[in-house]
């Protein structure tokens, strides 16, 4: 028995030996060496040998905060010694701050980071999680400390952007990149949000206020110019009704004139002894003696001034008559 446990023993201290030799890292996860107390490399991911008792795994005490159900913030103390290189969120507690008018607002951060050299992250801060929420805290009392009350409502990005930009600076020498912050909640006190509700209501009726004139404001420019429309287009119609009974009163005319114009060619020819003009005399002198006579019960005769030239004319009509009627038979 006590020769079997003499080749069990140093058989279980080999084993035992080499099984503490072999380390095998994940993907997206370092670990530091240390070979008698120095740091001697960085185990990427797969799998590694070391020397037993004269390489060491170096390992870091680091404070996380972690967020309940509840909201409630509590924090974590780890002992690591795989670097998580992927990135990680970190979630700050709340915390007050002043603004530059003395306003005390009710904070909360979210950091969003990225450890790209983890010799810095190991050797440069002794605990990197707390660095950066202490970091994190004072560097944002100093960005909303120089803005009033309404340009840090307002200005989330341009906060988010300025913090990025300073913690990034300042932890580049831990070997850690800052890739985003967000502002989760900015809650301003009870008075101030009361008060800031007053003030939305009168902004949105004092829109709705110019809303409303302005509508009614463009209904009656509408009808004003749908009065001055229609006007327009009546008197353009006016103006062209009058211009097509002028010119059909001239063409009218013109047929009229040429049609007395022939009349007088042929009455001319007919009769070349006799003046044409006194036979139009007497003819307007026959259409216009009924319309004379009307309303008179056929008591008053009238008789046109110059009978001897109505006479005349008569002849002179006789003598037509008789040619016309002569001029068949010739």
């Amino acid at each position: 028995m006590l020769i079997y446990a003499f080749f069990i023993v140093p058989v279980l201290f080999l084993i035992g030996l080499l099984l503490s030799s072999v380390i095998l890292v994940r993907q997206a996860e370092t670990i530091v060496i240390e070979r008698l107390g120095r740091f001697f490399k960085i185990l990427g991911p797969g799998l590694h040998i070391i020397v037993p008792f004269l390489d060491q795994k170096r390992s870091a005490v680091w404070t996380f905060v972690h967020v309940d159900r509840n909201n409630d913030y509590y924090r974590v103390i780890r002992n690591i010694y795989r670097i998580d290189l992927r990135e990680a969120l970190y979630d700050f507690p709340k915390q007050n701050v002043i603004t530059k008018d003395n306003v005390t607002m009710e904070i909360n951060a979210l950091l969003y980071y990225q450890i790209t050299d983890v010799k810095a992250a190991m050797y440069e801060v002794s605990n990197l999680p707390e660095a950066i929420e202490k970091l994190t805290q004072t560097t944002l009392r100093n960005v909303i400390g120089s803005m009033d009350l309404d340009a840090s409502l307002t200005s989330r990005d341009a906060i988010n952007d300025k913090l990025r930009l300073i913690l990034d600076e300042a932890t580049d020498k831990w070997g850690v990149k800052i890739n985003r912050v967000e502002l989760q909640e900015v809650n301003p006190p009870h008075d101030i949000r009361a008060a800031m509700e007053k003030q939305m209501r009168a902004e949105r009726s004092r829109r709705a206020t110019i809303l409303e004139a302005e509508g009614s404001k463009f209904a009656m420019i509408l009808d004003a110019e749908g009065v001055k429309e229609s006007q327009v287009l009546r008197a353009q119609g006016q103006a062209e009704a009058a211009i097509l009974e002028a010119e059909g009163q001239a063409q009218s005319r013109l047929k009229v004139a040429a049609a007395e114009a022939k009349a007088f060619e042929m009455l001319q020819s007919a009769m070349p002894n006799t003046d044409p003009a006194q036979y139009l005399i007497a003819m307007k002198y026959m259409q216009a003696l009924p319309q004379m006579m009307e309303g008179q019960n056929n008591k008053l005769i009238i008789i046109p001034y110059e009978s001897s030239a109505l006479m005349g004319s008569l002849a002179s009509m006789k003598e037509l008559f008789k040619k016309i009627e002569e001029s068949p038979k010739k």
